[in-house]
C-alpha cells in the first residue's frame, strides 16, 4: 500500500500541516484540529549517533521531568553525539511544557523493531507529542476517509485493510522523520468521541530499530 508522506497543504480543518514557525503548534488548540505536524530538517549528528546508539539502548526508557529540568544524559549511551541528542530531547520537552503549561512531562524513548500499536486507534489521552528519529514515521488516517465505528473491538480482530475502518487509502499519511507531531486524544476537553486515528508503522529490517520520542503532560 502506498502511503502519502504528508499533506502539502491543509485538506480539511482537521489537518494542520505546516513547515514554518513553532507558533503554529497553537493550532492544535482549535476545536476541529486533531493533528498538527511541523516538518523539520533531519540532523546528521543525531542520525549518526542513533545509527550506533540505538543498538545499545535495549527497548528504550521512561523518565518524568519537571518543566525546565535538564535531561539526564546518563540515560543515553556515551558515544559521540550524545550531548546533541540529549539537547534535542531537552529542547522538545521545554517546547511541549511551554505549549501545554504543564508542570511536568512523561518522556518515553521507544526503541522498537516491530509495530508497537499496529492497528488504527485513538489515544485516550490529551495532547501527545511524537517525533520519530529513526525508521518509519507514525501513520495517521484523515477523518473523512475513516469509519470510526470500526475502531477497537468493533473491528472483530480483522486487520485494518479489511475491517472497513479505511474508507480510502488516499487518507493515510505518514509523519516524516524529525517532524514534530501533536496528536489530540479523546480525553482532551471537548474531544470525547474524537481524537486523531493513527497507528505504528511496520519496521523494515533495514531500518531497525525504530526510535520514537513520546511526550505526555503530567498535571
Amino acid at each position: 500500500m502506498q502511503i502519502n508522506p504528508i499533506l502539502s497543504h491543509s485538506a480539511t480543518k482537521q489537518v494542520q500541516t505546516i513547515n514554518a514557525s513553532l507558533l503554529k503548534m497553537l493550532d492544535i488548540f482549535e476545536t476541529d484540529a486533531q493533528i498538527v505536524v511541523i516538518e523539520r530538517a533531519r540532523e546528521h549528528e543525531i542520525e549518526s549517533y542513533l545509527q550506533t546508539a540505538a543498538h545499545h539502548m535495549g527497548e528504550g526508557f521512561r523518565v518524568s521531568l519537571k518543566a525546565g529540568e535538564a535531561f539526564p544524559q546518563t540515560l543515553l549511551p556515551d558515544l559521540p553525539g550524545r550531548a546533541i541528542f540529549a539537547g534535542e530531547l531537552e529542547y522538545l520537552t521545554q517546547v511541549y511544557t511551554d505549549l501545554l503549561g504543564c508542570k511536568a512531562v512523561g518522556l518515553r524513548l521507544e526503541v522498537i523493531s516491530q509495530a508497537m500499536c499496529p492497528r488504527f486507534h485513538v489515544d485516550h489521552t490529551g495532547i501527545r507529542l511524537l517525533c520519530t528519529y529513526r525508521g518509519p514515521g507514525t501513520e495517521w488516517l484523515e477523518d473523512g476517509y475513516a469509519d470510526r465505528s470500526k475502531l477497537g473491538p468493533a473491528s472483530a480482530g480483522i486487520c485494518d485493510e479489511e475491517s472497513g475502518i479505511i474508507q480510502n487509502v488516499a487518507g493515510i499519511y505518514k509523519v516524516p522523520l524529525f517532524a514534530i507531531a501533536l496528536l489530540k486524544g479523546s480525553r482532551w476537553q471537548g474531544n470525547t468521541g474524537l481524537g486523531i486515528i493513527h497507528r505504528s508503522p511496520q519496521v523494515p529490517t533495514e531500518t531497525k530499530p525504530r526510535v520514537l520520542l513520546a511526550l505526555d503532560a503530567l498535571w
